[in-house]
């Protein structure tokens, strides 16, 4: 018998938005984005983030100024109730993930133990 692990996957993913976790997230991201201050907080921070991590992989040192830029808006962003919420959603469903991770990796894994 011939296995699509491609059919698996993606029943998965259908799989995965029907969970807890999915929901959750997804409810916490449309709450953010309804709070237009806290969203534009979330957005630029976001924008931030990847700038800097672009030029990191550059091989391009980051100044302090930037650096403490972007500590000083992670810490106003921190203080909002809705990102604190996205970001708990987040966790969740990143332990999910990881633990999704280490099951399917399993076969690999017993490859070198093995």
């Amino acid at each position: 018998m011939t296995v699509n692990i491609y059919d698996d996957a993606n029943q998965m993913a259908t799989n995965l938005q029907t969970l807890p976790q999915f929901l959750g997230l997804q409810n916490a991201f449309a709450a953010l984005k309804k709070d237009d201050i806290a969203f534009t907080m979330f957005k630029k921070f976001q924008t931030q983030q990847m700038t800097l991590q672009q030029k990191q992989m550059q091989g391009e040192e980051l100044t302090d100024d930037e650096i403490q830029e972007i500590q000083k808006l992670a810490q106003k962003i921190g203080d909002i109730d809705a990102i604190k919420n996205l970001m708990e959603q987040e966790r969740q469903l990143s332990q999910l993930m990881d633990e999704l991770n280490q099951i399917i990796s399993k076969p690999i894994a017993d490859i070198y133990q093995g």
